[in-house]
C-alpha cells in the first residue's frame, strides 16, 4: 500500500509542477520555456526538464535528482538546476522554488534595482526589500551563490539582467509570491515614472510581518 501511495504522491507532485508552469504563462509572469520550477521530494528534488514546452510536457519528463550531487548522466533537468538544488539545500523550510522572467521584475533586474519598501506587501517576501543579486551567466555555480545570498532571510529575489526567484513552503505559496513580486515591481516601476517614491520604515515592515503571521497568506501549507 505504501509503495502505491508513494507512486501516487510522486505523480501528483510531477503534475503540480506542470500545472504551475502552464499557470505562469497564462498569468503572463513567464514566456515560453524560460522559467523553471522545482519541488523537494524525499532526499532530492523534482525539477522541470530543459527546453520542453509546457503545453506538451509529461509527468515522466519531470526530472528527479539528488540534492547532494550533479544530475546523473542522461538526465536533462533545467539549465538552472544548480540554484534550485542549492536553495533547497540551504533552506530546509523551503519546499518549492519558482523561477520566472516577468516583464516588470525583469526590467528592474536589468537596471540592477531592488524593490524597496514602497508597499507594505513587501513584508510577504520576508523583509523590507527584495534584493537584486549580481549578474552571473545562467546555470553557473556563481549565479547559484549569488541567488542563495540574495535570498538570505527572504523568500524572493531578483537576478540582475535575468528575472526573479520566489520560494515557499509549498508550490502554492511560491507561485503566489512570484505573482505578488511582479505586482510590486509594476507598482514601483510606475512610481519611478512620477518621481522617487517614499519608503515605509523597517520598523513598520516588521510590524506588518507580525500582523500577517497568522493570516495564512499565499495558499495552504502542503
Amino acid at each position: 500500500m505504501s509503495s502505491t501511495n508513494d507512486r501516487a504522491n510522486d505523480r501528483a507532485k510531477r503534475q503540480s509542477i506542470i500545472d504551475a508552469c502552464r499557470e505562469m504563462n497564462r498569468l503572463g509572469i513567464n514566456q515560453g520555456t524560460s522559467g523553471n520550477i522545482s519541488l523537494r521530494h524525499g532526499d532530492g528534488m523534482l525539477i522541470t526538464p530543459t527546453s520542453t514546452p509546457y503545453d506538451t510536457m509529461l509527468a515522466d519528463q519531470i526530472v528527479f535528482m539528488k540534492l547532494d550531487r550533479a544530475p546523473d548522466a542522461g538526465q536533462r533537468p533545467s539549465s538552472e538546476w544548480r540554484f534550485h538544488r542549492d536553495i533547497l539545500k540551504a533552506r530546509g523550510e523551503v519546499n518549492a522554488v519558482v523561477h520566472a522572467h516577468p516583464p516588470y521584475s525583469t526590467m528592474l533586474a536589468i537596471m540592477g534595482l531592488e524593490i524597496p519598501s514602497v508597499h507594505y506587501m513587501i513584508a510577504c517576501a520576508g523583509g523590507d526589500s527584495i534584493r537584486c543579486a549580481p549578474y552571473a551567466t545562467f546555470g553557473t555555480e556563481e549565479l547559484s551563490r549569488h541567488a542563495v545570498t540574495a535570498l538570505e532571510d527572504r523568500s524572493a529575489c531578483l537576478l540582475a539582467h535575468h528575472g526573479l526567484i520566489a520560494v515557499g513552503a509549498s508550490l502554492a505559496k511560491a507561485m503566489w509570491l512570484a505573482v505578488e513580486v511582479e505586482t510590486m515591481a509594476r507598482q514601483y516601476h510606475g512610481c519611478l515614472q512620477i518621481g522617487t517614491p517614499p519608503h515605509l520604515s523597517k520598523a513598520e515592515i516588521e510590524n506588518v510581518r507580525a500582523r500577517m503571521a497568522g493570516y495564512g497568506i499565499g495558499g495552504d501549507e502542503s
